[in-house]
């Protein structure tokens, strides 16, 4: 990974305070936009809890239940939620900085993890690389049975803190109401 990839991953969090800040700022939440948001964001926040409960970060490589389908689906379910915020938020600049943001580190990110991958896993993960894509997630599963079948583990949602997702976007979605709220 080249240092200007490092610095940014490393920055991606503190950088996310800031852009939080302006989307709040520009936002302008009405009723109907914090309703199809919430149903939006639901869908990611669905999609991050069924990948969190199939993952065993640092013991096996993870391919079935939402693997199958794509090799980052925390990072797309984490897209469709952000997705959900933006349209709540019903603000085209504000979801625009949200949008850049994203697009900016996620690929960094997934770039960086990959790496990771192949080094500690080798052949197994260049085999599932070839057959799973990296994001956008395919609609048939096809990938070889690389790891033991595996079940989807409430244990393994609560180890990997999934559940701070859902609060973080509660809680974003409770501050754009009150920002409603405020504004009439």
């Amino acid at each position: 990974m080249t240092a200007p990839e490092n610095f940014w991953i490393r920055w991606r969090v503190r950088t996310g305070y800031p852009v939080a800040f302006a989307f709040l700022l520009l936002a302008k939440p009405s009723g109907i936009s914090l309703l199809i948001g919430i149903a939006v964001g639901f869908v990611g926040l669905a999609i991050r809890a069924w990948a969190a409960g199939f993952l065993r970060k640092h013991e096996a490589l993870a391919t079935v239940g939402p693997y199958a389908l794509t090799r980052n689906p925390l990072y797309f379910g984490s897209a469709i939620l952000a997705l959900g915020v933006i349209v709540a938020g019903n603000s085209v600049w504000g979801g625009s900085i949200v949008a850049i943001y994203i697009l900016f580190f996620y690929p960094a990110v997934m770039r960086r993890e990959e790496a990771e991958l192949r080094e500690r896993y080798g052949q197994q993960f260049e085999t599932y690389a070839a057959l799973v894509p990296l994001f956008w997630p395919k609609m048939r599963i096809s990938a070889p049975n690389l790891a033991e079948t595996a079940k989807f583990s409430s244990r393994l949602y609560s180890q990997n803190r999934e559940y701070q997702a859902a609060i973080g976007f509660l809680t974003g979605i409770a501050v754009l109401w009150a920002k409603m709220k405020w504004m009439k």
